[in-house]
């Protein structure tokens, strides 16, 4: 089974990267390679796969067979340890210049295999202003065997001259029988529990393989669809809100501690903290103390990620849910991803209007934008409350 075989629902883009794969060999071998470019820019909604196509494409350029999925290479690539793949995923809120430009200078390195040197950058999105620009002049003028795999929502959420350098590969979000048969082929997952996971999460295999697997990602999710028959009250709209932002805060707390003191643990290490000997350098424990802030800046940076990443999962399923009761109140056909919690649905529909719907809808995406507009998250979250209750 090749890489290009992974990836769900996305028939199109995969036939567009095998044929980039063999221009690219091509060019290896010491032909044109015409249909290869050094910047690809990888789009699609969250759960489409934009990284996972990334990272087949980067599989099928440094595999000797194009993508075989069983080489060294390609095992290399999917766990992560090749030497000619370095994978960038931004842990805080941002992606700073400096940490861009120390990627420029190990991205200009010669391959060492000598087939290409591949970038994989996810959610690059997040590269600041001046981290962009300094992507900008190092895509302008790449090594001969430098390939960037740039990862982003929207083409539209790159600087445009990034973008008008890039080709850009489309991806679309997968049907939710695509979906379920991944789950239930690939992840032995019972057949009636993917079906379930890949209507609820409208396609996102990742979050659908967590919610078919894990208990608590299922308790989370009908604690957040409680919500809206929840909201009787002020009282109620504040402890909604309070509830929701605690969640996310443990979420945060529960992925990042032990990541946070094995960390720190090695930069002590480092720097020498608890060694002793005359040959210890004092300088260097000492000097310690400014890296050791600097990664709990960045330590601080991305739990702060993790909750507002958690809150906008939250927020997206209501989103999803008042998307549904405006399916029921038109009578429409179409399949409900919270086809479970139909009796919730129904009793909302009857005792509101679509226009309130959409409101709600409207409420609901405006504390989507607060928050990435730094609002503090439970004054944004209960200004959303009070919004679908009223």
């Amino acid at each position: 089974m090749g890489v290009f075989d992974d990836l769900v629902g996305q028939d199109k883009a995969a036939a567009v990267l095998r044929r980039a794969a063999a221009a690219g060999a091509e060019a290896v071998a010491g032909g044109r390679g015409a249909g290869m470019t050094h910047a690809w820019l990888f789009t699609g909604p969250p759960g489409s796969g934009r990284s996972a196509a990334a990272r087949a494409f980067a599989a099928a350029l440094l595999c000797p067979d194009q993508g075989c999925g069983h080489c060294d290479a390609c095992h290399q690539v999917a766990i992560g340890s090749h030497p000619d793949l370095e994978t960038v995923r931004p842990q805080g809120l941002s992606y700073s210049v400096k940490q861009t430009r120390e990627l420029i200078l190990r991205a200009a390195g010669a391959p060492t295999l000598g087939r290409w040197r591949i970038v994989l950058f996810e959610d690059a999105d997040r590269a600041t202003e001046a981290a962009a620009n300094a992507l900008l002049k190092a895509i302008e003028e790449p090594p001969p065997r430098t390939v960037w795999l740039l990862c982003s929502p929207s083409p539209d959420d790159m600087v445009i001259t990034i973008r008008s350098r890039c080709r850009v590969i489309t991806l679309s979000t997968p049907s939710t029988a695509a979906v379920a048969h991944v789950l239930a082929t690939r992840d032995a997952i019972p057949a009636d529990m993917a079906e379930f996971a890949a209507r609820a999460t409208q396609g996102h295999v990742e979050r659908a393989r967590r919610l078919a697997l894990d208990d608590g990602v299922r308790r989370r999710r009908e604690a957040v669809l409680s919500i809206p028959a929840s909201l009787t009250g002020v009282g109620e709209c504040v402890t909604a809100a309070e509830r929701l932002v605690r969640t996310a805060e443990e979420e945060a707390a529960s992925a990042t501690a032990e990541l946070n003191e094995t960390e720190t643990s090695e930069l002590r290490k480092v720097y020498g903290e608890g060694s002793t000997g005359k040959g210890l350098n004092k300088g260097l424990v000492r000097g310690g103390a400014g890296a050791l802030k600097e990664l709990e800046d960045r330590q601080k940076s991305r739990a702060t990620r993790i909750k507002r990443d958690s809150l906008d999962v939250a927020l997206l399923d209501l989103v999803v849910f008042y998307r549904d009761v405006l399916a029921v109140q038109f009578g429409s056909e179409v399949e409900l991803a919270n086809e479970d919690r139909r009796a919730d649905l129904a009793a909302i529909a009857r005792t509101s209007t679509p226009e309130r719907t959409l409101r709600r809808i409207g409420a609901i995406m405006q504390c989507r934008e607060r928050l990435a507009a730094n609002v503090n998250p439970q004054i944004a979250v209960e200004a959303m409350t009070l919004a679908l209750w009223s």
